[in-house]
């Protein structure tokens, strides 16, 4: 069970680094090269569709499954391998309390800053309370989970 738990910890945490990966290499440089209007158009329908039920369940995995790797009792893990899945944990738990503390209140600003008929604020205004500060925070949680991921994969394979 416990191979199999830290199996799922490595998945979860590979797909979901890959995900903010190219989100940080791809998916935002593109999006830096739209005009405000279009930028901000973009990253609120992006929003409206990212946090789906597969999404959430990768999302929730990279904490639960390390979670359960760690605790539950594996018979020959070395305590190297063990200190390597609460590593790994520590860091996928830090992705998620910044994804909450800092991208996510700003995506519900940018959401917020759409009025019904589509008169918003002033996009260039959007734009700038948004972007600078989500992409620090999301580098950050990138860092992260790829960390983690390599923490946990680490531990798989020794």
């Amino acid at each position: 069970m416990a191979t199999l738990l830290l199996a799922l910890a490595v998945g979860c945490t590979g797909l979901y680094a890959g995900f903010l990966l190219i989100f940080l290499t791809g998916i935002m440089p593109a999006l830096a090269r739209l005009t405000d209007a279009e930028f901000v158009s973009a990253m609120r329908r992006i929003n409206e569709c990212v946090p789906r039920a597969v999404f959430l369940l990768v999302f929730l995995g990279v904490v639960a499954f390390p979670a359960a790797a760690f605790l539950v009792p594996a018979d020959g893990r070395t305590d190297t391998q063990k200190w390597l899945v609460l590593a790994g944990l520590v860091c996928a738990a830090l992705n998620h309390l910044v994804t909450v503390a800092g991208n996510v209140p700003l995506n519900v600003a940018l959401a917020g800053s759409e009025r019904p008929g589509g008169a918003g604020e002033d996009p260039s205004a959007v734009r700038a309370a948004f972007e600078k500060r989500w992409n620090g925070f999301h580098l950050i949680r990138t860092a992260l989970i790829v960390v983690a991921f390599g923490l946990l994969t680490a531990a798989a394979v020794l």
